[in-house]
Protein backbone atom coordinates (compact mmCIF):
# COMPACT_ATOMS: atom_id res chain seq x y z
CA UNK A 1 0.00 0.00 0.00
CA UNK A 2 1.41 3.48 -1.10
CA UNK A 3 1.00 6.30 1.32
CA UNK A 4 0.90 8.74 -1.87
CA UNK A 5 -2.20 9.24 -3.41
CA UNK A 6 -2.87 7.44 -6.65
CA UNK A 7 -3.28 10.60 -8.71
CA UNK A 8 -0.07 12.08 -8.13
CA UNK A 9 1.75 13.11 -10.74
CA UNK A 10 5.60 12.12 -10.96
CA UNK A 11 7.73 15.04 -11.10
CA UNK A 12 11.75 16.05 -11.66
CA UNK A 13 13.20 17.06 -8.45
CA UNK A 14 17.20 18.70 -9.13
CA UNK A 15 19.36 16.81 -6.68
CA UNK A 16 16.67 13.90 -5.55
CA UNK A 17 17.91 10.44 -5.40
CA UNK A 18 14.18 9.20 -5.24
CA UNK A 19 10.66 9.68 -6.65
CA UNK A 20 8.84 12.80 -6.25
CA UNK A 21 5.11 13.24 -6.65
CA UNK A 22 3.11 16.12 -7.37
CA UNK A 23 -0.81 16.84 -6.36
CA UNK A 24 -3.17 19.30 -6.22
CA UNK A 25 -5.05 19.56 -2.95
CA UNK A 26 -7.58 22.25 -1.42
CA UNK A 27 -6.31 24.25 -4.12
CA UNK A 28 -2.35 23.78 -3.05
CA UNK A 29 0.74 21.74 -4.63
CA UNK A 30 1.78 18.83 -1.85
CA UNK A 31 4.85 16.92 -2.88
CA UNK A 32 5.23 13.24 -1.37
CA UNK A 33 8.66 11.46 -1.62
CA UNK A 34 9.10 8.37 0.40
CA UNK A 35 12.77 7.41 1.59
CA UNK A 36 11.34 4.77 3.81
CA UNK A 37 12.97 2.20 2.33
CA UNK A 38 16.48 3.97 2.05
CA UNK A 39 19.02 4.92 4.71
CA UNK A 40 21.22 7.92 4.91
CA UNK A 41 22.08 10.10 3.45
CA UNK A 42 18.85 9.47 1.05
CA UNK A 43 16.42 11.21 3.71
CA UNK A 44 18.63 14.57 4.06
CA UNK A 45 19.61 15.02 0.87
CA UNK A 46 15.82 14.17 -0.68
CA UNK A 47 14.22 16.42 2.36
CA UNK A 48 16.21 19.29 1.51
CA UNK A 49 15.59 18.84 -2.31
CA UNK A 50 11.86 18.83 -1.45
CA UNK A 51 11.96 21.94 0.82
CA UNK A 52 13.62 24.25 -2.04
CA UNK A 53 10.03 23.39 -3.81
CA UNK A 54 7.75 24.83 -1.27
CA UNK A 55 10.18 27.44 0.36
CA UNK A 56 8.20 30.83 0.12
CA UNK A 57 5.10 29.58 -0.41
CA UNK A 58 1.74 27.62 0.61
CA UNK A 59 2.22 24.28 -1.07
CA UNK A 60 3.29 21.72 1.64
CA UNK A 61 6.34 18.45 1.69
CA UNK A 62 5.26 15.33 2.37
CA UNK A 63 8.11 13.00 3.63
CA UNK A 64 7.58 9.29 4.27
CA UNK A 65 10.29 7.53 6.19
CA UNK A 66 11.13 4.60 8.88
CA UNK A 67 11.99 6.91 11.90
CA UNK A 68 11.60 10.57 12.98
CA UNK A 69 14.25 12.44 10.65
CA UNK A 70 16.07 14.14 13.73
CA UNK A 71 19.19 15.11 12.61
CA UNK A 72 17.02 16.84 9.61
CA UNK A 73 15.00 18.63 11.94
CA UNK A 74 18.07 19.84 13.85
CA UNK A 75 19.17 21.77 10.78
CA UNK A 76 15.74 23.26 10.18
CA UNK A 77 15.48 27.30 11.17
CA UNK A 78 12.29 29.16 12.17
CA UNK A 79 11.00 29.26 8.37
CA UNK A 80 10.20 25.59 7.86
CA UNK A 81 7.35 23.93 10.08
CA UNK A 82 6.59 20.59 10.43
CA UNK A 83 4.23 17.98 11.66
CA UNK A 84 5.11 14.19 12.57
CA UNK A 85 2.81 11.25 12.53
CA UNK A 86 3.74 7.76 13.38
CA UNK A 87 1.97 5.44 11.32
CA UNK A 88 0.11 1.82 12.16
CA UNK A 89 2.93 0.19 10.03
CA UNK A 90 5.79 1.65 11.82
CA UNK A 91 6.82 4.38 9.38
CA UNK A 92 6.40 8.18 10.00
CA UNK A 93 5.02 10.49 8.00
CA UNK A 94 6.00 14.45 8.13
CA UNK A 95 4.38 17.38 6.44
CA UNK A 96 6.30 20.40 6.09
CA UNK A 97 5.66 24.03 5.27
CA UNK A 98 7.11 27.08 5.00
CA UNK A 99 6.91 30.19 7.61
CA UNK A 100 6.79 33.63 5.84
CA UNK A 101 8.97 36.26 8.27
CA UNK A 102 10.33 33.70 10.18
CA UNK A 103 13.69 35.71 10.55
CA UNK A 104 16.22 32.78 10.25
CA UNK A 105 16.58 30.71 7.34
CA UNK A 106 17.22 27.54 6.24
CA UNK A 107 20.57 26.14 4.69
CA UNK A 108 18.95 23.96 2.40
CA UNK A 109 22.19 23.15 1.05
CA UNK A 110 23.38 21.05 4.23
CA UNK A 111 22.77 17.43 3.43
CA UNK A 112 24.97 15.83 5.42
CA UNK A 113 23.66 13.60 8.05
CA UNK A 114 26.94 14.28 10.37
CA UNK A 115 26.93 17.44 12.69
Amino acid sequence: MSLIPSEAQKIEVEGATTDFYENTEDGLKVYYFDTSKLGPPHPMVNAMSGLALIKGTKDKLVMINHKTPGGLFGKLQADVAYVVQELDNGLVKVVFSSVDGAGAESDLTQTSCSG
